[in-house]
């Protein structure tokens, strides 16, 4: 038989219908058998919503909607060629209008108003389509094309759909992967136009949204090798740490897939997310409920009408004959063959071979066959009535009177198409319809997720995405030993006081390095350095103040310095007691009282200074540092010194002449101790007057490699320079001491204090020779300022010791336990030569200078009165 090329129902207006009636045929062959849901199902939901309109006062009163339905086969270029059939009675007839004998215009019937058209099916039969239908304006709604492409309304503006298109799919699933807390995910695609631009989609939405990286994106081409899904899982696990994989894919891939991480033993590791192809399918978990467990997947949220159940179930041989096609439905569905049927092919319906039985037409759909509503049904009533609402509403502002009116007699297609994508009712199902800009409806989605192990399994609702995702976290179920979904990350979170450093060319991956020395994390990629005056927390996520370090009186750097100091101070106050109580005695005579004194007083502010080091610091404080660091020192060597000076003089004028030499009264002594100490007076007052002292806290100095030891430290405004400048006219006036002690070494060894001074003199030096390296090597520490207060001030303690101890403690012996020593002795007159020897002058001064007492000469006093 031929087939049959539309179904023509009358009405005022006109309607297009392009459903897949049959299947693709083979080569050469437009069309194959027919397709009972695809097909047939969806065609009848387009009659049902025809008799729905027609039946309803409040749509189209006055008009009746009749129909022009074609079947596509399966295939855009056949489609094509049945859809120019729409706009043939738009286009001039060949050959002109021609005339009639009489000369007249011939009359022809009225051309079918043809106002819209209901389809396709398939994205690639649309596209080719909508190319043709927008040169004539003709609206056109599709209700089951779901190409991204389609939305572009550059080059299809006059198509419409009620289905969302994938992008939307994409962004549903790009939202639960975001919603899973996940950002490094690999993808899967079967080969061919679904796959590969459902991938594209998702890896679009992926970069709009952001936050969301992409580990591998992986083709399963359209014929597999043996092996080919055991290298596929071989591939995924390259980015291990990617757990989550996105399926663009088939049932017999999917399946494959999880076949393949069943058999290399990693059903537990992957966490799938699966598009509509997988949606709520039994047919790829069967037996592999265990790799499947916890695959999230997506479905367009469908609904049955209850109605068309009803309908298509009363459908029989008799009462449906508008359907030209529906007894090639009837013996496919009941097996059976009609007397003047033809199977698809024009084979007997059943199997090859098989005995055919005849078709009674006293059979029942749903009764004698299995019959369950095609998920399409929903959107095909729905395109109708978008279409019938969209006509309702532009004839009701064109034509005020009702019906058709002269200026809409054919309607015209762009105010229709206006009018169609501001429609907004509630569906066939109860779910709204509506249309943006670009003619898209709404995406909404039901989430589900596969929850099985042990054989079993079901798939259960967590969620929907509606214009957003709205996800039950409390219904969905993971590992055994888990609450929460598996990480699919690139790289793990930071720890505190790290700072991420990123891959480049990979925003999701990155590497964590910790601030370091004195920084902290300031957010997740930047570490910035902490005021001087603060260091890092120790998780080194914010800066807090620094401690400030205070040399407190019990500390080992103050105490053992003052126990020192106060034993000084004790002594000292001692031989000046003793001294002063003995002042007419012979050896404090000879000793020079004078000197001697200055001598004490300088050797008691040496000890002192250690008290005003060890105070806290304060104005006050660092002001008579300044001035008396060094003072004591100078006040004491400038004392030795002239001493010194002075018996290197005599000696020296004895070998010469029998004249004393000048400046060696007591008076003169004082005058010129107090002169070399007071240059040290001046240079300190003068310091204190250009630069006002102030104490200050040095968070530098405390500075430590860690930071959890760093420490300020109090101090004042002298560093180690200063602290040394100070005290280097001291050290200088040691040196010349030291220089005077080493040329006065010839003097006989029962000469009174030269030998001890000298003697003093390089002990000092040694004392303060070892006081260099121990200061400038104290480590770089909190402690260090610490640690040299206390070098310092044991070294000046000690140096204030060495004359305390070797030109005063045998003084104060002989005073005290042998005083019949320290008695004067007479002088008589053999003992003064008249003419001395310039070459040998110790002969003429001897007599002189031996009155030992204790191994000391009282000399210089009554040399001074005896000299001839």
């Amino acid at each position: 038989h031929p087939r049959p090329h539309a179904i023509r129902l009358e009405g005022d207006l006109t309607l297009g219908g392009l459903f897949p009636v049959h299947a693709r045929g083979p080569a050469g062959v437009p069309c194959g058998p027919v397709k009972k849901e695809k097909g047939i199902h969806r065609l009848e939901a387009m009659l049902y919503a025809l008799d729905r309109v027609n039946g309803d006062p409040r749509v189209l009163p006055n008009l009746t909607l009749g129909a022009r339905i074609l079947d596509t086969c399966s295939r855009d270029t056949y489609a094509l060629e049945q859809a120019l059939s729409f706009v043939r009675s738009l286009l001039p007839p060949e050959g002109g209008e021609g005339s009639c004998p009489d000369g007249s215009a011939p009359r022809r019937p009225p051309p079918e108003r043809l106002v819209g058209v209901i389809g396709a099916s398939a994205s690639s039969v649309s596209i080719m389509v909508a190319n043709v239908l927008r040169l004539f304006a003709i609206p056109q709604i599709s209700y089951a094309s779901t190409a991204p492409e389609l939305s572009d309304p550059g080059r299809y503006e006059f198509f419409s759909r009620v289905v969302p298109p994938d992008s939307y799919q994409a962004q549903a699933m790009v939202a639960v992967v975001r919603a899973l807390g996940w950002s490094y995910v690999s993808t899967l695609a079967s080969e061919g136009n679904y796959g590969e631009s459902g991938v594209e989609a998702f890896v679009q939405s992926s970069r709009e949204a952001g936050g969301l990286c992409i580990a591998q994106s992986i083709k399963i081409p359209r014929e597999p090798k043996p092996g080919e899904f055991a290298k596929v899982i071989g591939r995924l696990m390259e980015t291990s740490t990617a757990r989550g994989v996105v399926l663009f894919a088939n049932e017999d891939d999917i399946r494959r897939v999880l076949e393949a991480a069943t058999l290399a033993n990693l059903s537990g590791h992957f966490s799938w997310v699966g598009s509509d192809s997988w949606g709520a399918k039994m047919a790829p978990v069967q037996g592999l409920e265990e790799a499947a467990h916890g695959a999230i997947t997506i479905l367009p949220k469908r609904a049955s009408v209850p109605g068309f159940d009803e309908y298509f179930t009363s459908r029989s041989l008799e009462n449906n004959r508008r359907n030209l096609w529906f007894h090639e439905f009837w013996e496919d569905d009941f097996n059976c063959r009609l007397p003047h049927g033809t199977a698809p092919h024009g084979e007997p319906a059943g199997a090859p071979g098989a005995p055919v039985r005849k078709c009674t037409g006293r059979e029942r759909i749903g009764r004698d066959s299995p019959y369950e509503q095609e998920g399409k049904v929903q959107f095909v009533i729905d395109a109708v009535l978008a279409m019938a609402h969209g006509l309702h509403s532009l004839l009701g502002e064109a034509c005020p009177g009702g019906g058709l009116c002269a200026h809409m007699d054919p309607p015209d297609g762009r105010r229709l198409l206006t009018h169609i994508r501001r429609v907004a009712f509630n569906g066939s199902a109860g779910t709204p319809v509506s249309f943006n800009e670009n003619g898209d409806a709404p995406g909404r989605y039901d989430i589900f997720q596969f929850q099985g192990g042990n054989g079993t399994g079901a798939y259960r609702a967590v969620g929907q995405w509606v214009q957003g995702l709205h996800l039950q976290e409390d219904a969905m179920a993971w590992g055994s030993n888990s609450s929460s979904p598996p990480p699919s990350v690139c790289s793990l979170p930071c720890g505190p006081g790290e700072r991420k450093k990123p891959v480049k060319g990979v925003p999701c991956c990155w590497h964590c390095e910790l601030c370091g020395g004195y920084q902290y994390r300031a957010d997740l990629l930047t570490c910035l350095p902490c005021a001087p005056h603060l260091r890092p927390t120790p998780n080194r996520t914010a800066c807090r103040p620094t401690p400030v370090l205070r040399l407190s009186w019990g500390h080992p750097c103050a105490a053992v310095p003052l126990a020192l100091a106060t034993l000084g101070l004790m002594a000292t106050a001692f031989v000046l007691v003793t001294f002063v109580r003995h002042h007419e005695t012979p050896i404090v005579k000879a000793s020079g009282r004078e000197l001697s004194y200055v001598l004490l007083v300088g050797i008691a502010l040496v000890y002192a200074i250690t008290f005003l080091m060890v105070a806290e610091p304060g104005v006050g404080v660092c002001a008579l540092r300044r001035l008396f660091l060094g003072m004591g020192m100078s006040l004491t060597y400038a004392a030795l010194l002239t001493k010194t000076n002075r018996i290197y003089r005599i000696f020296e004028q004895g070998k010469r002449s029998v004249t004393p030499p000048r400046f060696i009264s007591p008076t003169s002594q004082l005058v010129i101790t107090f002169t070399l100490s007071g240059l040290q007076l001046l240079a300190a007052a003068t310091w204190l007057l250009v630069r006002p002292p102030h104490a200050l806290i040095d968070y530098e100095m405390g500075r430590t490699p860690d930071p959890e030891a760093a420490r300020g430290v109090l101090r004042c405004d002298m560093a180690e320079g200063a602290t040394l400048a100070c005290l280097a006219y001291a050290l200088l006036l040691m040196l010349t001491c030291t220089v005077y002690a080493v040329k006065a070494r010839g003097v006989p060894e029962n000469f009174n204090e030269a030998k001890p001074i000298g003697f003093a003199m390089y002990t000092t030096c040694v004392v303060w020779l070892a006081f260099g390296p121990i200061f400038f090597g104290a480590a770089q520490s909190a402690e260090r300022v610490h640690v040299q207060t206390a070098t310092l001030t044991v070294s000046m303690s000690l140096s204030a010791s060495v004359p305390l101890g070797l030109l005063y403690a045998p003084k104060v012996y002989v005073i005290l336990l042998h005083p019949e020593r320290n008695q004067p002795k007479r002088l008589g007159d053999p003992w003064h030569p008249k003419t001395p020897d310039p070459q040998n002058p110790l002969p003429t001064i001897k007599p002189l200078l031996q009155t030992p007492i204790n191994g000391f000469l009282l000399g210089e006093t009554e040399l001074e009165k005896g000299w001839p």
